[in-house]
């Protein structure tokens, strides 16, 4: 057989879990046509020399929020070039599938950190579907990047059956009518291959605008009989809850986890929640709720899992632009400000910083930020002296308490002043813990969100690099080849899509990693323009020597620091994957034994 593409005496790994073996690898059409422990014969064909390195499918990142970014750049480069080939939208109820340019900006631009002045007209000029089946099909004319899959947003789906104003009044209940029409919706949007509903119940995610600024997103106005009219849906068929308890209180936590269990009387609901981490905050919650979730998977018959990142959750600031800040009153009223003048008149207000300051302090408070500024470093400041330095210790220097010190700060140089901080994941034995807990997967990347606040695009290589380091260290974590299989397989069969595997016949969707070049250059700090978002610029991660290339159905999307010509622009790499893939019966075993 002649082959259009040979990667060439690779570590093949097939994303199954079975140990890696060097191999050649034949594609044709876009497809694996032959795994060949002899060489393949290269008369023809593109030929990329792999010896050294590591072959394998190319990673998923399933939870992103590139909804707005994907209509403008569907290239989606800073996930592509760490090897990223599919990615998910529509995640934590904000889909811009339903609702009306300015409803589904005023939804996601505050929430996600990507500002409104490039989000709405991008919206009213692009979008022209109002219906699951038409962003389908818009999705399949358009040049993707990577493949794409989608949930529907619950915030979305309410503001399109009640309208804004009502979504958000919490004195309102959709008639029978108005519930009848949500479940006709969601029917629609899994008959059109979404994957499932994405929620959200943390009432310190608020809208933008002006028509209702800082109400919470629609979604956690819902009661918990929607919830279960909605989920019986997704239960019935076979698709997913993607949601996010409220993590200050973490209580309504249980009830997701109940709602996923099938009690061996009915169907389980497959669930997955934002977020299993280590936090400053709660030491102990990370060894409790990830032990709890197995037990309901094993004991309850559940289907859970909660969303890890492999990386410390490290955040950065411009002045008091951070939605660790909605979490308490006094943040909340800050945020809710649009322009400097109004928002220095408040910070300088005695009343206003006695009220912060009673907020930082209550140290027993549910909470997600450890609300210590000995602990938040000025990384940049029109006062270069400042540079290096904690609020804490210029607190301690000024002989004031720390938020004065802070609110200062802001006063004088606003957003000129950038900081940053560790929220979470900051104790390496910890993270090793939660990558070895069954009912994980390895997400919540939040792609494309909070631009310049964190940047998790190369999470996948992260997480190679902690199970390599750890082999090395001579303290194993798991095998390479369970690790691919967590950031590929396991991922797409527990989704239900088809990818994250390099069988004969499947598209070929293939990453070669070069295991040499895992190291401290992923944890480095960069920063680059979003050319077609007005250059504006955020966070990214910059690992291209860890990536020799990426191939998109068969096609070299990315390849020795470069990305293809027309990648963005041509069709023929990316494509929309509809949930209800066939999984495979030893894949369904292997995701059952590992929950």
């Amino acid at each position: 057989m002649s082959y259009d593409l040979i990667i060439r005496d690779g570590l093949f790994f097939d994303g199954s879990g079975a140990p890696g073996q060097r191999r050649d690898i034949g594609i044709k059409d876009g497809r694996i046509a032959a795994v060949s422990a002899t060489p393949l014969e290269t008369s023809g064909a593109e030929v990329i020399e792999a010896a050294g390195r590591w072959v394998m499918p190319g990673f998923l990142d399933t939870h992103t929020h590139y909804d707005a970014e994907l209509l403008v750049a569907p290239a989606l480069k800073e996930s592509v070039r760490h090897g990223v080939t599919t990615v998910t939208v529509g995640s934590c109820s904000i889909s811009m599938i339903l609702s009306e340019p300015e409803d589904c900006s005023d939804l996601f631009t505050r929430v996600e950190s990507v500002p409104r002045a490039q989000v709405l007209p991008l919206l009213q000029k692009r979008k022209t579907w109002s219906t699951p089946r038409d962003y389908v099909d818009f999705l399949e004319r358009h040049p993707l990047g990577p493949n794409v899959t989608s949930f529907l947003g619950h915030s979305d789906l309410r503001v399109k059956v009640l309208g804004l104003a009502r979504a958000v009044d919490p004195n309102v209940h959709p008639t029978e009518e108005e519930m009848r029409r949500m479940e006709a919706i969601l029917e629609e949007g899994l008959d059109a291959g979404l994957l499932g509903l994405s929620t959200m119940t943390l009432p310190w995610d608020k809208l933008d605008g002006d028509r209702f600024r800082s109400r919470s997103l629609p979604s956690t106005y819902a009661s918990w009989k929607e919830y279960r009219r909605l989920n019986r849906i997704l239960r019935r068929r076979g698709r997913i809850h993607q949601g996010a308890p409220n993590v200050v209180t973490k209580v309504n936590a249980l009830l997701f986890l109940f709602a996923s269990c099938g009690l061996f009387l009915r169907k389980p609901l497959k669930t997955t929640l934002i977020t299993l981490m280590d936090p400053k905050a709660d030491r102990w919650l990370h060894r409790v709720v990830g032990k709890l979730a197995h037990f309901a998977n094993k004991v309850f018959d559940a289907d859970f899992r909660w969303q890890a990142l492999p990386t410390p959750f490290e955040v950065y600031a411009d002045g008091i632009d951070l939605v660790i800040f909605e979490e308490f009153g006094a943040g909340q009223m800050a945020l809710h400000l649009t322009e400097e003048i109004a928002r220095n008149a408040l910070f300088q207000d005695e009343a206003y910083r006695r009220k912060f300051r009673r907020d930082y302090e209550k140290r027993w408070s549910p909470r997600v930020w450890h609300r210590d500024f000995h602990d938040a470093r000025i990384v940049g400041c029109p006062d270069a002296a400042l540079v290096g330095q904690t609020f804490g210790q210029v607190a301690d220097a000024r002989g004031i308490h720390p938020v004065d010190a802070f609110l200062d700060l802001v006063v004088a140089h606003g957003r000129l002043l950038r900081w940053h901080t560790v929220i979470a994941n900051d104790r390496p034995e910890a993270v090793k813990r939660i990558m070895q807990e069954p009912a994980i997967l390895v997400s919540f990347a939040d792609s494309g969100a909070h631009i310049r606040n964190m940047a998790y695009y190369s999470f996948p290589l992260r997480f190679l690099k902690l199970v390599r380091d750890a082999e090395r260290e001579g303290r194993p974590l798991m095998p390479i080849e369970k690790a691919v299989w967590r950031v590929t397989g396991e991922l797409a069969d527990w989704f239900g899509v088809d990818a994250g595997h390099l069988r004969l016949g499947d598209r070929a969707d293939v990453v070669v990693v070069n295991p040499e070049a895992l190291d401290a250059r992923l944890e480095a700090y960069h920063e680059a323009p979003m050319e077609e978002l007005d250059g504006l610029m955020r966070m990214v991660n910059r690992s291209d020597g860890a990536v020799d290339a990426v191939l998109i159905s068969g096609r070299v999307a990315f390849r020795d620091g470069r990305f293809a010509p027309d990648f963005g622009h041509a069709r023929g790499y990316g494509q929309f994957l509809p949930a209800g893939a066939e999984v495979p019966p030893e894949a369904r075993g292997k995701l059952e034994q590992a929950a």
